[in-house]
């Protein structure tokens, strides 16, 4: 079973450019913020200013989600986790926020109309927290 990664940014939440900037990051491994905006820009139908593209990495940088490093006179951005830390991490955060939402009842009641494919991921889940409870009270 894949564990949450033991680091995590400081704010979970991105914006619709912050989400496309981290993609590309996440792509290309290290890379300057002037081949991203010229990623950027090879769209036709896209205008973005290279400073836009800056404050947008200064802005992933101040919530954890990248790092840079200087190489020269090139700044160079890096992801500080992989895309699928992430996704691991963004559903941990869902989770949590819904259940912080309400009682017992509400998510019984939340689960009870999902659809069958949901209700068995739920019931795979359940067992595997099972088997992991089970587990632990052995050692």
């Amino acid at each position: 079973m894949n564990r949450l990664p033991q680091y995590r940014p400081k704010q979970m939440s991105l914006g619709p450019l912050e989400s496309e900037l981290l993609q590309i990051i996440w792509e290309q491994g290290l890379i300057s913020a002037s081949d991203i905006h010229d990623r950027i820009l090879s769209d036709p139908d896209r205008e973005l200013a290279y400073g836009s593209v800056m404050t947008v990495l200064r802005r992933l940088e101040q919530k954890g989600w990248v790092r840079c490093e200087k190489q020269g006179r090139t700044l160079l951005w890096q992801a500080r986790i992989t895309s699928q830390e992430a996704q691991s991490l963004q559903a941990y955060d869902r989770l949590n926020r819904f259940l912080a939402v309400g009682d017992a009842d509400i998510v019984a009641a939340f689960a009870n109309d999902l659809d069958h494919d949901s209700l068995d991921k739920l019931e795979a889940i359940a067992q595997r927290l099972q088997s992991l409870r089970q587990s632990r009270e052995q050692s």
